[in-house]
Parts: structure tokens; C-alpha cells; sequence
């Protein structure tokens, strides 16, 4: 059994927080949550890790940790840090090749090793980050088993 991560943008804490309450997993789809949600496979601790490191540069022992919103015996909710979405906007094709690559290479990652896979992801990554800019969102994960 498998852990599903469902990111979402939320104006806030609270309102993240109540996300899980008013709705089941299976039931989580488009924009119920913010701004069109993304389900993936991919821990958000990697995705922070991912977009700091190979984007902004920051070595991994300073990545910071995610904040947790709720935490429930079905789901958890956690926070991601603003650095991890923001960078992403402003970037072009090369920084998001050169992250893909850089991240494919590097052993002893947790995050996928096909440079082509990685860079699909940060572009749903990028995609992700200009609607929550655009709704003054804040990056949100919903975790269940």
C-alpha cells in the first residue's frame, strides 16, 4: 500500500485544515482544492529538496522543513515553505533542463531518476505555482495511505 500526496493551495492554515474534513480521498479531484490540485507520487520533503537545491541552490542540509498543519489517524496536512513554489515562476526552459539533470544524476536522492520524468514534474510543478500565485495561495499537501 502505496502513500497518495495531493497538493493544494489554500489562503491559510485553517483553511487547509479543513480540506480533509469536508471531503474523502477518493472523492479529491480538480479545484476543490484551491486552485487546481496535482496528485503525485512524489513526497513533498523531495519536492522542496528538488526545487531548492537544484534550482535555487541551496545546499540540503538548509532545505527547511515542512510545517504540519493536522495531523489525523486517516491523513495528515502539511505546509510547504513559499521558497519551494516561488523560484519556479521566474524560471526558463534551461534552469528547469539543468534541474531535471542535475536531479537525475545525483545519487542517494529520494526523487525519480529519469531526467525526462523530472522534468515534466517541475513544469506541473511550474504550472502549479502560477495558479497559486495568481489565487494568493499558499502550497499545501494532503497525505493519506
Amino acid at each position: 500500500m502505496g502513500v497518495t500526496y495531493k497538493y493544494f493551495g489554500a489562503p491559510d492554515g485553517a483553511t487547509a485544515a479543513r480540506v480533509p474534513i469536508s471531503m474523502r480521498p477518493e472523492e479529491l479531484g480538480g479545484d476543490e482544492l484551491g486552485m487546481g490540485g496535482m496528485f503525485t507520487k512524489i513526497k513533498p520533503e523531495t519536492m522542496a529538496a528538488m526545487v531548492l537545491t537544484g534550482i535555487e541552490g541551496v545546499p540540503l542540509h538548509k532545505v527547511p522543513p515542512l510545517e504540519l498543519v493536522v495531523l489525523h489517524p486517516d491523513y495528515a496536512v502539511v505546509k510547504l515553505p513559499m521558497t519551494v513554489v516561488d523560484p519556479l515562476r521566474d524560471i526558463g526552459e534551461e534552469a528547469v533542463g539543468a534541474a531535471a539533470f542535475i536531479w537525475s544524476t545525483v545519487p542517494d536522492r529520494g526523487g525519480p531518476r529519469d531526467a525526462f520524468n523530472v522534468y515534466q514534474l517541475l513544469h506541473e510543478w511550474q504550472d502549479f505555482s502560477h495558479r497559486l500565485h495568481e489565487a494568493g495561495h499558499q502550497p499545501y499537501c494532503l497525505v493519506w495511505p
